[in-house]
């Protein structure tokens, strides 16, 4: 079964009228399908650069991927039909209803009406946003929208997830609550997902597998057990130990809540 994503010597380079800036430095990566994969590192590491090649949304200097099946460099579209992506801050209209949020969006990936109306129901379903379907969307609350936002990106039925720290701001009750939804993803669809977060205990507990970067490369990769085994000493040490041992720092963003159970 082929890789839900490869790279070899991934690079983007930003250049400016005085410098050049090497953002990511020849990353090699490899993403199972089925696979809640985690990406780690401190700012500036290279993660949202990464991220934005992944997702089309930015051409690589050089190198090779191949996302969802398809070549990133050859056949960016094929890559879009099959990916959903939920980027950091959201992107719904506050003013229109939950249902017109999500029948839009499925009019926009080409389904008819009724298949678009169709759609929406089930997502309302899936999600928990039945009740929810005619209220405005600037009436949401945080985790809500974030339901709203995963529901959007799942609206074409795509086999592989972006989530690009996706409980940033939210209480610890909608965070264990998108936990849970992101497992059963995996869980009951086999759906990808490659997940950026900085709290630690989120990565911890979700995420399969652990790839930290740091400078624009990656500089550890395998199991959150095994990393702490390896960079902590031992496999009851928190990852924010290893990730210190990696890095020379610390996640700016350390979990704020007490971990929850998926």
């Amino acid at each position: 079964m082929p890789a839900a994503i490869h790279t070899a010597g991934l690079t983007r380079a930003f250049h400016t009228t005085s410098r050049t800036v090497e953002a990511v430095r020849g990353i090699d990566l490899t993403v199972e399908q089925g696979e809640i994969l985690g990406f780690l590192g401190p700012n500036g590491a290279g993660k949202t650069t990464t991220l934005r090649m992944l997702t089309t949304l930015l051409p690589p200097t050089s190198g090779t991927a191949t996302v969802a099946g398809h070549d990133l460099i050859a056949d960016p579209t094929g890559v879009r039909r099959r990916i959903g992506y939920v980027a950091q801050s959201g992107g719904v209209d506050p003013t229109v209803s939950v249902r017109e949020e999500l029948t839009t969006q499925g009019r926009l990936y080409r389904l008819g009406r009724s298949e678009a109306a169709r759609r929406t129901t089930e997502l309302a379903e899936e999600l928990d946003l039945v009740a929810l379907l005619d209220r405005p969307c600037g009436a949401l609350s945080g985790g809500q929208r974030r339901r709203l936002d995963i529901a959007m990106a799942l609206t074409h039925e795509p086999v592989l997830l972006f989530l690009d720290e996706p409980t940033t701001g939210l209480d610890p009750g909608s965070r264990a609550d998108l936990w849970q939804l992101v497992g059963r993803l995996r869980d009951e669809r086999g759906m990808t997902v490659f997940l950026t977060t900085h709290y630690l205990d989120e990565a911890d507990a979700l995420a399969d597998r652990l790839v930290i970067l740091d400078d624009g490369r990656v500089v550890a990769q395998g199991t959150p057990t095994e990393l702490k085994q390896r960079h902590a000493g031992s496999a009851d040490a928190g990852l924010q130990d290893a990730f210190i041992a990696l890095t020379g720092r610390r996640a700016e963003r350390e979990a704020e809540h007490t971990p929850v159970a998926v």
